[in-house]
């Protein structure tokens, strides 16, 4: 199949390497696949490490420039299916494709848990996709209920993690091995986030919790670049906690970061789907904090592979991360369970499996949109 995705957002974060870990997936299945994008989005210089083809649109913003060289692209490349991603790009999709003679099918993924308006006009951008995809059950049971969407066009595919390259490390030495490779103090316990600097991802709370923990040996590694940083190191110098965290700013290689982790905390408070850095700790083998929030709780559970806390408690977060670290078989149990769980259902392979099949199906025959109001 020929494939194209649409992408309007210029950050970088889940969404994004998602959008390009899929696409090198089935390009290694003998698929031709590329990647529209505005020519200043973070994806084109990062698509060429992934291997993923990047054609560079005017797509950012709804805008009639944006609407006519995604036409005029849309025309001249003719994919079999175009996958869109955000908001923008996906207007300027479904208008283009709305007026080609012979359109090329459309798939709208949906990563997000933020709520969509059931107005007429998102009714008719929804249908006028062949399948729609979300990366969590909830997820998808929203759209179905607030825009009236046929159950077997609507699709759960959680984003899969390579299997190998997110492992545990082996025992007390392993450990140590991991923290030493980074540069890091093997005396200490270190607790982790793997996320996009945004304010939803909780790293404010995070710090508020890590004041609250009366314990000099544990630090505090941030991974991850976005718009918080400046607010994130006004809130370390304003808790004195310069001392205790470690922002190292985006990595090519979180799972190093993952494996030196002792204990990783998400605290989002909103926008999950089915977050990849909980997926990626849990195939790490690390005991988790985390929150209940979108799809979060299809990939844990409380008590069984994760502590799962309300969100916005910066107490409640230094209660479990504290409960953890006092109890070493909690905290391998846990790991364990999240383990055997990441690898049972979370695979990169299941992953593109089911894309696959749903690009396969539009295509076949171009599965027509929805009819009717």
């Amino acid at each position: 199949m020929k494939i194209l995705h649409t992408e309007a957002s210029c950050g970088w974060g889940g969404q994004e390497i998602r959008i390009l870990e899929e696409s090198r997936g089935l390009i290694a299945r003998g698929h031709e696949v590329s990647v529209a994008c505005p020519a200043h989005a973070r994806m084109v210089v990062e698509a060429a490490r992934f291997g993923v083809p990047v054609v560079a649109l005017p797509i950012e913003f709804k805008t009639v420039a944006g609407f006519l060289a995604l036409r005029s692209h849309l025309a001249s490349a003719a994919p079999d299916v175009v996958n869109t991603h955000s908001s923008a790009d996906s207007w300027l999709t479904g208008l283009a494709c709305a007026t080609l003679a012979d359109p090329p099918a459309i798939v709208r993924t949906r990563h997000i848990s933020a709520k969509v308006s059931a107005n007429l006009f998102n009714r008719w951008l929804y249908r006028r996709a062949s399948a729609v995809v979300t990366t969590g059950e909830r997820l998808r049971r929203h759209l179905l209920k607030a825009l009236d969407l046929e159950p077997l066009r609507v699709s759960s595919v959680p984003t899969g993690i390579d299997t190998e390259r997110f492992s545990p490390v082996e025992g007390a030495a392993g450990k140590t091995a991991a923290k030493l490779a980074l540069g890091l103090d093997p005396a200490q316990r270190h607790l982790g986030i793997v996320a996009t600097l945004r304010s939803w991802k909780g790293h404010l709370f995070l710090l508020d919790a890590l004041a609250q923990l009366d314990r000099p040996e544990l630090h505090l590694l941030i991974v991850g670049e976005g718009p918080m940083r400046s607010q994130i190191e006004d809130r370390i110098a304003a808790l004195r906690l310069g001392g205790r965290v470690t922002l190292a700013g985006q990595r090519s290689d979180p799972e190093h970061w993952l494996q030196a982790m002792d204990v990783f905390c998400l605290p989002s408070y909103a926008n999950e789907g089915v977050p990849q850095a909980i997926l990626q700790a849990m195939l790490c083998g690390l005991p988790i904090v985390t929150t209940p929030v979108g799809a979060i709780l299809e990939a844990v559970s409380d008590r069984n592979t994760a502590l799962i806390v309300p969100p916005r408690d910066a107490a409640a977060l230094a209660a479990a991360i504290g409960r953890l670290l006092d109890d070493s078989s909690l905290a391998a149990r846990l790991g364990e369970a999240a383990r055997r769980r990441a690898s049972a259902d979370f695979s990169r392979d299941a992953m593109l499996d089911s894309m696959e099949a749903i690009f396969g199906s539009t295509v076949q025959g171009r599965q027509a949109p929805w009819t009717g109001s």
